[in-house]
């Protein structure tokens, strides 16, 4: 896919992919006429990029990071500074502060689901 397709199916804009490209976050392949050409997996990886920014890791680990969460059997870390691990250490608990959220909403929606089918038999 181009570049625009890229941009449109992940909501990124063609300078933010250009310079997720720059990062090393993202790869492309030159076809003849010079047009950057991306794979269908890219657009998981985009996002996910767009999430880890958005949760405040800087591009720099994120590098690091993206092979573990692309093929989370394959999991190596050689350079794992301190800032590494408490950077993803902050992660962690921050989606587990999320998930106990949801958890909880979800449990909220289903008891409320529960006297609503209750109240519609009675």
């Amino acid at each position: 896919m181009r570049i625009g397709e890229l941009s449109e199916h992940t909501h990124t804009s063609r300078r933010l992919l250009r310079y997720y490209e720059d990062q090393g976050l993202i790869a492309s392949r030159r076809d003849p006429n010079g047009w950057r050409s991306y794979d269908e997996g890219n657009v998981d990886r985009v996002l996910r990029i767009r999430r880890l920014l958005e949760a405040g890791l800087p591009t720099r680990i994120i590098r690091q990071i993206l092979p573990c969460l692309d093929e989370p059997g394959t999991i190596h870390v050689p350079d794992a500074s301190p800032e590494i691990i408490a950077a993803l250490e902050q992660e962690r608990n921050r989606l587990t502060k999320r998930i106990r959220f949801l958890m909880r909403n979800r449990d909220a929606v289903a008891a409320y689901l529960d006297t609503v089918r209750a109240g519609r038999a009675a």
